[in-house]
């Protein structure tokens, strides 16, 4: 199955949310022994009308999870059409002869897909890269005991409850309580609502001519480090390094074997032990 099948008009300006909504709870409940069925059509014969059904069937509880995300600020439909996402990945992945519920197993996909969204869209920052964080993410802002900043034992009550350390939740309130700030200045001639953006005070150290200068004189001593151990090696394994290493146009290991009339293996074994002495040379 595809993530492309037919379901209810999308959710675009002509449709409309409502409309969807009312479209899709139109859609008939299925039975246990349908849903059964039908999640066995497309399991054992590859049926897209069965899977369709299903999907169909249960697009109202994506709503319904949806409904529960949205303090997050994101549009409603845009978490709706992730959760659709997840909700076709479960139907591929559901296996009938366990005997559970679709919707049981579906709500872990469609919280996971609408999570996944939130936390790609949620600032243009990501907030939450390790486990920890994102288990945080989703938990910081319903465990709060206040607004503003959490007081110490608050900190560590909610540290022991989600098994992570009290910087952790520091950090991640830090992150949550902080806000985007554009690049550009803002150009609409507010004065009384000036706000000073990072293209006014940051530098661009791309062409500072200290940074300049340090960056040859670095290409410089490499060079010279280079040239030295070259020197270090005898004639043939000079060259061998050379066409190996450094020509634009490189040479490859039969190309040099038949040069200098020996197997390509013992050419091998001479750039390894020269690349060997080079190393040497070059950290010494």
């Amino acid at each position: 199955m595809t993530y492309s099948l037919p379901i209810p008009a999308p959710l675009n300006a002509k449709a409309g949310l409502a409309t969807y909504i009312q479209t899709i709870h139109a859609q008939p409940i299925l039975s246990a022994d349908e849903e059964r069925d039908l999640a066995l059509r497309y399991r054992r014969d590859g049926d897209l009308q069965a899977a369709r059904r299903l999907v169909l069937a249960h697009l109202r509880y994506v709503v319904r999870v949806s409904r529960s995300l949205t303090g997050y600020g994101l549009p409603q439909a845009d978490l709706i059409q992730e959760g659709n996402i997840g909700l076709m990945k479960a139907v591929k992945n559901f296996d009938p002869m366990r005997r559970v519920r679709l919707m049981s197993f579906a709500i872990h996909w469609i919280r996971a897909q609408m999570y996944d969204y939130i936390l790609r869209n949620w600032r243009m920052v990501k907030v939450a890269t390790t486990k920890a964080q994102r288990k945080l993410f989703f938990n910081l802002r319903k465990s709060r005991a206040r607004l503003g900043w959490m007081k110490s034992d608050e900190v560590d009550a909610l540290a022991e409850n989600l098994n992570v350390s009290p910087e952790t939740v520091r950090e991640m309130e830090s992150r949550m309580s902080g806000a985007d700030i554009p690049f550009d200045t803002d150009d609409r001639g507010d004065d009384d609502q000036l706000r000073v953006a990072p293209a006014t005070y940051l530098q661009d150290m791309r062409y500072n001519p200290e940074t300049l200068a340090t960056r040859s004189d670095d290409e410089s001593t490499q060079q010279e480090n280079l040239d030295q151990a070259l020197i270090s090696l005898d004639e043939r394994s000079r060259n061998i390094i050379r066409r190996r290493w450094l020509d634009d146009d490189k040479s490859t290991l039969h190309e040099l074997a038949a040069e200098y009339g020996i197997s390509a293996e013992r050419i091998r074994q001479i750039e390894k032990k020269a690349l060997g002495v080079m190393k040497n040379k070059l950290v010494a």
